[in-house]
């Protein structure tokens, strides 16, 4: 994605910063990051718990957000991966899951969306860790794209670009 918007779209700021495993945290340091932007042309895009960042992001800053199969209720289902866990873009790299990094999610969770218009949702119905109705109904309103197949990494994410 950084690739294609620094290839098509040279204007645009790209920022993507590998975010610390606390929820807390990561949020601090995206506020932080966009403090100076623009809110009326800014975006965000963010998959699985990605999404729900950028959602808590959307909410918090009335911008426009894309999400690829967003995770709904992170706090519930990361609840059951306390402890030690690999990242997912490097199984070799390894990060501690605190206990109340559970409640820093809760803490985030934007329920009912203001603006459920300001969003484009994919979401593959084949997504084999999160499932796609509860995606759907969360982001009832917005700009679905209920993709048949597919899977939670978007293996084919290069055709919806």
């Amino acid at each position: 994605m950084a690739a294609l918007v620094a290839a098509r779209y040279p204007d645009i700021v790209w920022w993507s910063p590998q975010l610390p495993p606390s929820p807390r945290e990561a949020m601090a340091l995206l506020t932080q990051g966009i403090a100076d932007w623009p809110r009326a042309s800014m975006a965000v895009i963010g998959s699985s718990l990605g999404g729900f960042y950028a959602t808590a992001v959307a909410e918090r800053c009335g911008c426009k957000a894309v999400l690829l199969n967003p995770a709904v209720d992170p706090a519930r289902d990361l609840a059951a991966h306390i402890g030690e866990q690999t990242t997912w873009q490097n199984p070799s790299e390894r990060f501690f899951f605190e206990a109340h990094f559970v409640d820093e999610l809760r803490a985030l969770q934007a329920d009912p969306l203001a603006t459920p218009k300001n969003y484009l949702a994919f979401i593959a119905k084949g997504d084999e860790v999160l499932d796609w109705r509860e995606m759907a109904a969360r982001y009832a309103g917005a700009n679905l794209r209920l993709l048949e197949g597919g899977d939670h990494a978007l293996s084919d994410f290069d055709a919806h670009l």
